[in-house]
């Protein structure tokens, strides 16, 4: 009689722990199914995944196209600067500083503490040799007189005269991304004389 009961209290303590366990297993399968359906972090798990490489591509082209606008500026500053010269049969110490001050100008808003230019004056002889005769720069170096220069074989006409305005600037990226160091940026240009054969500089 007693051994009927341990043997029928045992198993309904297994049929409960049975019963249990497969309640357990159908509550498992409902959380990991509702788990895998569950979609509210998704957006978040994207943009924390996506945040930084759209960062990069932004302030990558901010540096870019920065960098591009100064290299168009430091060409327009070169031609300035030589179209400018140009236009004097003479140019005193004075004109010369303002010359170049309209060169720094046009660098604006950029620092024109990073611009450096030179205007010189070349002479082409009669072999179509060209060198330098005089040359003033602002925050830059000076071409020694005498020392040659490579001209377009357009413009190596003998015996004339041509203005050479040069700029170069040291663009340093805001952001320093992308680029990471200072890029030299430069640029030059020719101009012949328009109002006599050469330019004198009295400076």
């Amino acid at each position: 009689m007693i051994a009927a009961e341990i043997a029928d209290l045992a198993a309904n303590r297994i049929a409960k722990a049975t019963a249990a366990l497969a309640g357990a297993a159908v509550s498992l399968r409902r959380h990991l199914a509702n788990f895998g359906a569950d979609r509210r972090g998704v957006s978040a798990l994207e943009f924390a995944l996506t945040l930084p490489v759209m960062l990069t591509l932004y302030l990558g082209s901010a540096e870019v196209t920065q960098g591009i606008t100064v290299q168009r500026k430091v060409t327009l500053a070169a031609r300035a600067i030589a179209d400018l010269a140009s236009q004097n049969p003479s140019i005193s110490s004075a004109q010369m500083t303002n010359i170049l001050n309209a060169g720094a100008a046009i660098i604006a808003p950029y620092p024109s503490a990073n611009l450096a230019e030179t205007i010189s004056e070349v002479a082409i002889d009669g072999s179509g040799n060209a060198t330098v005769t005089w040359s003033v720069t602002l925050n830059g170096t000076t071409l020694n007189v005498g020392q040659s220069v490579t001209v377009p074989s357009a413009l190596a006409i003998p015996n004339s005269y041509l203005i050479l305005g040069q700029a170069a600037y040291s663009y340093n990226p805001t952001y320093g991304v992308v680029l990471t160091n200072t890029l030299s940026l430069t640029d030059q240009y020719f101009m012949r004389p328009r109002q006599s054969n050469s330019v004198a500089y009295s400076g």
